[in-house]
């Protein structure tokens, strides 16, 4: 939990959920902040098993995942190549779009990219946004083609890769996915679908975390048979990159059409008192606390997978 990404603040709180959930259910479970803590440590207090409960970088983007194969450790959620995909919203949109899925599209933003161009191609409104950031950080929606270098700066500060993309407007949902394979008991499944609401439909940071003026929806009110073409979509998405254990992908449904289309997804999501996973998993009957102990039933190696760990 912690770590030294833009997301510290929430993950600590993901963190002090998930090990309260862990101990309440006979778990002997220890918190280890990685952004005060060195993997030396790590190391020496010979874990039996990591939840992952990190967000962002050196948590979230295959790093931490990396260092764990390493020390023999198994870890929750997604794998190396997995954690490292899903974190760069440029190579899953490539890939993606490479399958057949539809995602929005955009351009990837130089400092002397030509800006007419960008509207030309894009259209406005757009989001112009850092490729490998999470929780709409350094996120800026632009309405004039005046606007795009202040955009691009902004992003810029926080990564070096920026893409401009294609606004669509319509419904924000999310998916959580829950499992580690295609078929068998722990084969992946799609959770209900999520509809947020948020205030002037903007679902930045301070929405997303510290607010109760966001609406959740779940399940919403879409047709049945939308919201299953959804899940269908989030699952295959979730596949095509090799994710496992966990995840959650957000998904803009177009006005016009009810065409959804993918935006990202998150292999190591939110785990506090606003996360959408948890909220997902209790209209399906599935407690935190369960939820918790079925994320952790699946921790395992990329290198050397292990027996999946069980509650006593």
């Amino acid at each position: 939990m912690g770590g030294r990404s833009a997301e510290r603040e929430i993950s600590l709180i993901s963190g002090k959920g998930v090990l309260d959930a862990l101990r309440s259910r006979g778990v002997d479970a220890h918190e280890f902040d990685t952004g005060t803590r060195s993997l030396a440590e790590l190391a020496a207090q010979k874990f039996d098993r990591v939840f992952i409960a990190l967000h962002g970088r050196f948590g979230e983007d295959g790093t931490m995942q990396g260092a764990l194969e390493h020390l023999g450790v198994p870890y929750t959620g997604s794998g190396v190549l997995a954690s490292a995909l899903a974190m760069d919203k440029e190579m899953t949109k490539r890939i993606w779009l490479h399958e057949g899925l539809s995602t929005p599209r955009f351009v990837m933003l130089k400092a002397d990219s030509d800006w007419q161009a960008v509207g030309r191609d894009l259209g406005f409104p757009l989001i112009v946004k850092p490729s490998r950031e999470g929780s709409t950080i350094g996120l800026t929606k632009v309405t004039d083609v005046s606007q795009l270098p202040a955009a691009y700066e902004k992003a810029a500060r926080l990564d070096g890769d920026v893409l401009a993309e294609e606004f669509i407007d319509g419904d924000e949902l999310t998916v959580p996915v829950l499992g580690i394979g295609t078929r068998g008991a722990g084969a992946a499944r799609a959770l209900p679908v999520i509809r947020i609401v948020a205030p002037d439909a903007n679902y930045d940071y301070q929405n997303k975390y510290f607010t109760d003026e966001t609406r959740y929806e779940c399940p919403p009110a879409l047709p049945v048979s939308l919201q299953e073409e959804v899940q269908r979509l989030v699952l295959r998405a979730y596949l095509v990159l090799g994710c496992r254990g966990w995840g959650r992908a957000d998904v803009m449904l177009r006005k016009r059409d009810n065409k959804p289309y993918l935006l990202e997804i998150n292999t190591s999501p939110g785990m506090t008192g606003h996360s959408l996973v948890p909220m997902s998993a209790r209209a399906t009957g599935l407690s935190y606390e369960d939820l918790v102990l079925e994320i952790l039933s699946t921790a395992t190696l990329d290198l050397h997978p292990t027996d999946q760990w069980k509650p006593e």
